[in-house]
């Protein structure tokens, strides 16, 4: 029988922190989930489990022979790496495209085309083996790693947020794939930021808080304690308030007599494949919409049309604040009335930066601070970092943050200028259920504060803040998608 026993061990994470795991022991065919707040510990102890962190003191014995990791953070390198293949000298004459395809990911460390086909069907991405991985959706590339993950064969899986960017449907098979693998003699353990995404075969579940492992136990008994101390921090988040405007009182105001944004006939194609298919859109002045679709559908590629990032945009009949796209705006013009916050830009902020100078950036549009700052910009943002929790953290490096943390900083950055329209691309994703909470509290402050109208995207219903009035449904309908509306109010 195969164990992993880890007694008083101290694992380094950096030269000021360490990761404390009093007692632990994993068995075969044992299932564990992990919980805790942002910065909690919960991926170091991942990686410690998985034999990467360095142990200063204690003990750590393992007889697993075949131990696979997934994270957030794996993704993040592996998107990189391959858009970096496209921006160096690695192009050969007449080459236009290094990227490797979803089937050479899978199989980047075990060859075995059979199993890279049969895990591919299950997860429901075989169309996607000959598609190049860096022009998959987040979705897609979460399913792509986790087949990359069991082509190991695994006897101990480590999934760090698996469920994380996954719509619905996508949760529930990963979930009974899971559950069918949990039956299994292998090891499973579960890294989650949501209390309710703990599944019920889970049987034992581990705490941790301040880089420790506070206490592990029966699901249920754990479960009851946490959740008691959630109600009591959602009590302290009342008559909450956001730091104000960079001119005090004053917010950038739009004409309330003309739609925000109108979208005749929208097309968008890739290969002569359709991602928006003949979509009409407006959005009113008032009107709050979520977006909700398949992953794939292309939620992203609409709001990329919005912000000005796609290029097929100027083909498009789009209107955007009173004005038609490619009448001579500029894409500051637009940016100037944005606050924006998606997993590829969290994928694309790869400046040395700290997290002081991520929130800055805010005001100025950029990835990374390229001007002079004033000191009305330095006081809110020293505002914002007091608000989450950050003011140790202030010029610590934005990378070494956890997940969540720098998702928070993000957030922090778009909200800086209480902007005519906030958009939110899975805002919520990495965060545990408080900041969760604390995030929403925000939106729904900033809506009820201004004129500021906001597109929310998000796999997870209850993540929708109250201050949804309408949503915008990708229906999938034969190989494409139809578009259906509903008015919450009515």
């Amino acid at each position: 029988m195969s164990l992993l026993h880890i007694s008083q061990g101290s694992f380094r994470l950096s030269d000021t922190r360490r990761l404390s795991v009093g007692e632990l022991t994993l068995r075969d065919g044992e299932r564990w989930a992990f919980v805790g707040a942002n910065g909690s510990g919960k991926s170091a102890l991942a990686r410690a489990l998985s034999g990467e962190l360095p142990l200063l003191s204690g003990t750590r014995q393992s007889d697993y022979l075949r131990i696979s990791r997934l994270s957030l953070e794996q993704l993040q390198k592996l998107v990189e790496q391959e858009w970096r293949r496209s921006n160096t000298d690695l192009l050969s004459d007449g080459e236009d495209d290094t990227g490797r395809t979803t089937a050479q990911i899978v199989q980047q460390d075990n060859e075995d085309e059979d199993l890279c086909r049969e895990l591919a069907e299950r997860f429901g991405i075989t169309h996607l083996l000959s598609r190049r991985f860096k022009y998959l959706s987040t979705g897609e590339t979460r399913k792509t790693l986790l087949c990359q993950a069991l082509m190991a064969r695994p006897d101990l899986l480590i999934l760090d947020e698996p469920f994380d960017g996954l719509d619905v449907a996508s949760r529930a098979q990963l979930g009974d794939m899971l559950r069918a693998l949990a039956d299994l003699s292998m090891t499973l353990v579960l890294v989650l930021n949501r209390f309710d995404d703990i599944p019920d075969y889970i049987d034992n579940v581990g705490i941790l808080a301040d880089c420790a492992l506070t206490c592990t136990g029966d699901s249920a008994t754990l479960l009851a304690e946490a959740l008691v101390a959630q109600l009591a921090h959602a009590e302290s988040l009342a008559g909450i308030s956001l730091p104000d405007t960079e001119i005090p009182g004053q917010k950038i105001t739009l004409p309330a007599d003309r739609p925000l944004i109108t979208l005749r006939n929208g097309v968008v194609s890739y290969q002569d494949r359709p991602i928006l298919h003949h979509l009409d859109w407006e959005v009113l002045p008032g009107q709050h919409w979520q977006i909700v679709g398949p992953n794939g559908a292309g939620k992203s590629t609409l709001l990329s049309l919005i912000t000005g990032d796609q290029p097929q945009g100027y083909s498009n009949n789009l209107t955007l604040f009173g004005r038609r796209r490619g009448s001579g705006e500029t894409i500051w013009d637009i940016k100037r009335h944005i606050g924006y916050v998606s997993s590829s830009l969290h994928l694309d902020y790869r400046v040395s930066a700290s997290a002081r100078s991520v929130i800055l950036s805010g005001f100025f549009d950029s990835i990374g601070v390229y001007q002079a700052v004033s000191d009305r910009q330095r006081l809110l943002t020293r505002q914002w970092l007091r608000l989450l929790g950050l003011e140790t953290a202030a010029d610590a490096p934005f990378h070494s943050l956890s997940w969540g943390q720098q998702r928070l900083t993000l957030i922090a950055r778009a909200l800086v200028k209480h902007p005519p329209l906030l958009i939110l691309d899975e805002p919520l994703q990495g965060l545990d259920p408080l900041n969760r909470q604390l995030v929403r509290r925000w939106i729904d402050v900033l809506i009820g504060e201004g004129e500021t109208q906001l597109l929310f995207v998000s796999h997870h219903a209850e993540d929708a803040p109250r201050c949804i009035t309408h949503r915008l449904t990708f229906v999938p309908q034969d190989d494409r998608y139809r578009y259906q509306f509903d008015d919450l109010t009515a």
